[in-house]
């Protein structure tokens, strides 16, 4: 049967199979090079500055075009700007496999970065298309977010076999099936969505990323004790951070919305959002070097030994959906947040007393289900709390909060001396957020 057959109802599935796929592997992107980083660094003969880059590489812009990436897709089209995304993605996960250099490798993870952006908003744009209906659409979200969030569990696992199988290059090449197989998915008209007339402030956008990118390189140079390098680095900081705020002022379509940074609900729940990926992408990036080089186990090993921490992301949402539903959002989130505290110390004590894999495993369950107790709850926190009409720049403005905070987990947490003070250093994090969003007023 040709897909010129098919019913619009399969059409409708294919689609949505396709978009979810897309968000996978974007998601995948940036868990799978964490079992690399060993592998990465004697091949490319890099530091732990340069592991840190090419992994912020990726956040950094990730995170800031995502502030922007949802009014392209309004602008542009969301199927034009998806199937772009996911064209760029695949064509650079393939030239990443065979970098020569580290400084061509970030430079390709920062083009894979921007590509990802692309995907997030356009592909939540096209599943309000395909699904008009909103309990239909419930159910597509549910299925794009069981299929996208897989790719967090996956991510340390698929890296680990690819790794001992291949080296380090495997774990980009399996983005290019993926790539085809969303493209042709995605392909049909049941997914266009039409054009709008939004315009974009793309040297606030330019801005914005700016900050992001010299706030991480001023937090990897400390890290490194190259404090003149930093101190220039912060200077500029606050330099294009002025220029941001100046040009955020005289913009009448403003990167970040005004109303939305007005609300206490608001603002703790993006410091909330921030927090779990500090904790949960720095882990990502610290732990595996303490896997690999003090507990010498191999690449997939490595794998294996962080599903106490992923498997709850694709287990728990389901009950934490059920437990918001009746109580509100507010106690999954507290609940989270103490259970990612209490797991950080855990690791960090276990980490600091030379204990076996079974403690750590303790500490890595406690972070493991209290990221998957916060993140599913935390959207319908945020946008409970925002203006009406700020609604979706709400869900937005979150994603973009959450991947900074991951770009800076990886550049703090990577730079503390030891890991055991790192995972304690995400414990204050998580608890400072926690207490934050308990004293923020509900709506």
């Amino acid at each position: 049967m040709t897909f010129a057959r098919t019913t619009p109802a399969t059409r409708r599935t294919a689609a949505l199979v396709g978009i979810s796929f897309g968000y996978f592997m974007v998601l995948l992107d940036m868990t799978v090079l964490s079992v690399a980083e060993p592998d990465l660094a004697a091949s490319l003969r890099t530091s732990m500055a340069g592991l840190q880059w090419a992994t912020t590489g990726y956040t950094v812009v990730f995170g800031a075009l995502l502030l922007s990436a949802g009014a392209v897709a309004d602008r542009y089209g969301a199927h034009r700007v998806f199937r772009a995304g996911v064209l760029v993605f695949g064509l650079g996960s393939l030239l990443s496999a065979l970098a020569p250099t580290l400084a061509v490798l970030v430079g390709l993870r920062v083009v894979l970065g921007a590509a990802g952006a692309a995907c997030v908003p356009a592909s939540m744009a096209m599943i309000a298309r395909l699904y008009p209906e909103p309990a239909a659409r419930g159910r597509a979200v549910a299925t794009w977010a069981a299929i996208s969030g897989a790719a967090v569990a996956a991510g340390p696992l698929i890296g680990g076999v690819l790794v001992d199988w291949a080296g380090w290059r495997a774990i980009f090449l399996v983005n290019v099936p993926i790539a085809v197989l969303v493209l042709a998915l995605t392909l049909g008209r049941a997914a266009d969505t039409p054009r709008g007339d939004r315009r974009i402030d793309w040297r606030a956008q330019a801005a914005a990323c700016a900050v992001l990118a010299l706030l991480t390189d001023a937090l990897v140079a400390a890290g490194a004790r190259a404090w003149v390098h930093a101190a220039g680095s912060g200077i500029a900081t606050v330099l294009a951070a002025g220029v941001f705020a100046v040009l955020e002022r005289r913009s009448d379509t403003p990167v970040l919305n005004p109303a939305l940074l007005r609300s206490r609900g608001v603002l703790a729940g993006l410091a909330a959002g921030a927090a779990v990926n500090f904790a949960l992408n720095g882990s990502l990036f610290v732990l595996p070097l303490l896997f690999q080089q003090d507990l010498r186990l191999g690449a997939a090993a490595t794998g294996l030994a962080f599903l106490p921490l992923t498997l709850p992301f694709v287990l728990n949402p389901p009950l934490v959906g059920r437990l918001a539903a009746r109580v509100g959002p507010r106690p999954p989130i507290l609940l989270g947040l103490t259970l990612l505290a209490a797991g950080g110390v855990a690791l960090g004590a276990a980490i600091q007393a030379g204990a076996g894999y079974a403690w750590l495993a303790l500490g890595l369950l406690g972070c493991g289900l209290g990221v998957s107790f916060v993140l599913p709850a935390l959207v319908s926190a945020v946008i409970g709390a925002a203006p009406a009409q700020a609604a979706g720049a709400a869900g937005g403005l979150l994603n973009a909060v959450r991947q900074a905070g991951a770009t800076l987990g990886v550049a703090v947490m990577g730079g503390v001396a030891g890991p055991a003070a790192a995972m304690v250093l995400a414990a204050v994090v998580c608890a400072a957020a926690g207490m934050w969003f308990a004293a923020a007023p509900q709506r």
